[in-house]
């Protein structure tokens, strides 16, 4: 591409044609090529525009199952392989929509494709200088809850709808008063008449306000902003004004470009929810992996991106979650690029209750993560201030080497939780 700025997309491909057929099916689909030539598809043109492959890595073959429609010949053996394409800068420019419709479009319906998924993306730093990133991040969010280190404790209002907008201030307050970092609506939870984001903006920024008077820490509530644009803009200046720290959205219902255009004028951290993930990154032979996607919503402007934690009720593996986890954390440019980290904090949440600690710490050495239990806080059996005792206590315990069960004997909140919930994994 004569040295101009290029996105290397990395692709898992199978096939029962040559992978070499295949890579450049996809690289001239997703460029300047079509089914068949075509009179204008010079050389000249082909030599600035057409993607290109730039490797091929044959891998074993997988059990992932046909897409249906391919075209597979007689006798032929299907392959996989993990195929790298070039997209030149200037075919979209460092724009999310159009680059996503160069490496993640039509390809996913091509016919001489069995499985087709978006593993990673190698972007240039034009992406950076037109998309600004996280606000917040690790540091600013740490700055804003007062807590310079540790683990971040956090919970989701439970019920996850439903709940009067009174006894929600009950709950708030209980948290708050136990010592809770961090509280979210729920992704279900928006603006319903039941219970409208303006009421929950007043009881909750009002009792927030009373803990702060208090004990001098204020609890971050991320409130659920998600909606259509012009709402979604005046819900964040409704819980701005209100002396709210933080806004929920969920990413992909309102898309990469909606992520975008909040980060420009959001002026509070926002917490991306991954609802809907599972659409692109369940299927092993088909969609996008979660590194690209998370690649593309910390470029967007998310301060806090859930991960899933270990044993969690989903679908994902341990190994999976670690990998999500790790993925967040790493630079999303050059490193030696200034302001290239693009920091996210990583929000373990599904499952999550304090026997999980040891073993969470132990396999991602960090403590700057965001963990929240919803049932694992909600579900004990003294109430939810005996659950965020209970955390608060396991997370101590696992960062300073003290035994978890030790630490229970000593702490009623910590020996229930784990009778209830599960002593830790082995």
């Amino acid at each position: 591409m004569n040295g101009r700025p290029e996105v290397v997309a990395t692709y898992l491909v199978e096939s029962y044609l040559p992978l070499e057929h295949a890579a450049e099916v996809i690289a001239g689909e997703q460029s300047t090529g079509t089914f068949v030539a075509v009179a204008r598809e010079t050389a000249e043109l082909r030599e600035q525009f057409a993607a290109r492959v730039v490797a091929i890595e044959e891998l074993p073959p997988t059990d992932h199952g046909d897409l249906p429609g391919i075209i597979r010949p007689p006798g032929a053996q299907r392959r996989s392989g993990q195929v790298q394409i070039a997209f030149g800068l200037d075919n979209f420019g460092p724009s999310l929509p159009n680059l996503l419709a160069a490496v993640a479009g039509n390809l996913f319906e091509l016919r001489q494709l069995a499985g087709i998924r978006l593993l990673d993306l190698d972007l240039p730093l034009a992406f950076a200088e037109r998309y600004p990133g996280p606000q917040y991040g690790v540091t600013g969010t740490r700055e804003l809850l007062q807590r310079p280190d540790g683990v971040l404790l956090g919970t989701i209002v439970k019920p996850s709808i439903g709940l009067p907008v009174e006894e929600l201030r009950i709950l708030v307050r209980e948290l708050a008063e136990a010592g809770i970092d961090f509280i979210k609506d729920d992704e279900l939870m928006g603006n319903p008449p039941h219970s409208p984001l303006a009421d929950r903006v007043a009881v909750v920024t009002e009792e927030l306000d009373k803990i702060a008077a208090r004990t001098g820490r204020r609890p971050m509530y991320a409130f659920n902003i998600t909606d259509d644009l012009d709402r979604m803009a005046a819900n964040h200046d409704l819980v701005r004004d209100a002396g709210g720290t933080c806004v929920l959205v969920c990413v992909n219902l309102i898309g990469l470009a909606g992520l975008a255009w909040l980060r420009q004028r959001c002026e509070l951290p926002i917490h991306g929810h991954r609802a809907m993930t599972g659409v692109f990154t369940r299927a092993p032979g088909l969609g996008i992996d979660f590194v690209a996607w998370s690649k593309l919503a910390r470029l967007a402007g998310a301060d806090h991106l859930h991960t899933n934690g270990l044993s969690n009720k989903f679908y994902e593996t341990d190994e999976q979650v670690l990998r999500s986890i790790t993925a967040v954390q790493q630079p999303l440019f050059d490193p030696a690029a200034p302001g290239s980290a693009y920091e996210t904090l990583p929000v373990l949440s599904s499952g999550q209750s304090p026997g999980l600690a040891p073993e969470t710490y132990r396999r991602t050495n960090t403590t700057d993560l965001l963990v929240l239990a919803g049932g694992g806080i909600h579900g004990h059996p003294d109430g939810p201030a005996a659950g965020v005792t209970a955390m608060r206590t396991a997370w101590h315990s696992a960062t300073t080497g003290t035994d978890l069960l030790t630490a229970a004997a000593t702490t009623p909140a910590l020996h229930q939780a784990l009778k209830t919930f599960g002593t830790p994994r082995a």
